[in-house]
């Protein structure tokens, strides 16, 4: 069971926080349409400042969205001319939105970002390097290793496994490679497992990147 099902949404409620959070109401397929839409403006326009996670939090006249990113200066920009322009970016995308449901409403929306310090672990941005790197076409195998020891050596990290799936190095046929070291308990709820994915765009085609990062239990 553990290793055929993302372990983010198998530990939700349990371990682990909702990425969404608003009250369930008539509105709902338009409250997750929108939150649809405005992660995928920000995966679109800032995923090259590594994104970890993406929070939207709603109130009855209020929209936060918190951003968590390893380089926050390049969402920011010079004089936070970058996160206006992301503002304004969603916003405009919400009005195309509400004009499919003949209905606009006054929300007030707020960006907050927030910088994934140096001792953090995060396995989607190292799934996004991983990307980079392979689309700059380095070996993907010195590439597997290189991130594997970059994750252990952190004293947070006590086990980690990268798995790649596509056409590896340009071969023909495509398959699956992992690399693993450590303790992975994805069966245990109580196992604070950090995991993400990322596709590589390269030119012999798409190469998917999952990453598991074990973080001990939580008591």
């Amino acid at each position: 069971m553990g290793q055929k099902i993302r372990p983010n949404s198998f530990r939700l409620g349990i371990s682990s926080d909702w990425a969404s959070k608003w009250f369930l109401d008539k509105k709902a397929p338009r409250r997750l349409e929108e939150d649809v839409v405005i992660r995928k403006i920000i995966n679109e326009r800032i995923s090259s400042a590594g994104i970890d996670k993406i929070g939207i939090e709603r109130t009855v006249s209020n929209c936060r969205i918190f951003i968590k990113v390893a380089k926050p200066g390049l969402v920011i920009g010079r004089g936070g001319k970058g996160i206006e322009e992301l503002t304004k970016a969603i916003e405009s995308a919400l009005l195309k939105l509400s004009k499919k449901y003949k209905k606009t409403e006054k929300s007030s929306l707020s960006l907050n970002v927030e910088e994934l310090k140096r001792t953090d672990v995060s396995a989607k941005v190292t799934s996004q390097q991983i990307a980079w790197d392979l689309e700059k076409r380095l070996p993907y195998r010195r590439t597997m290793k290189k991130y594997l020891e970059g994750i252990l050596r952190n004293r947070e990290a006590q086990g980690a496994k990268i798995r790649l799936s596509g056409r590896l190095d340009g071969n023909e046929i495509a398959r699956r490679e992992w690399l693993g070291k450590g303790r992975l308990p994805l069966t245990t709820l109580r196992s604070n497992i950090d995991f993400g994915e990322s596709t590589a765009y390269t030119t012999y085609g798409t190469v998917g990147i999952k990453v598991w990062i074990y973080k001990g239990e939580i008591q």
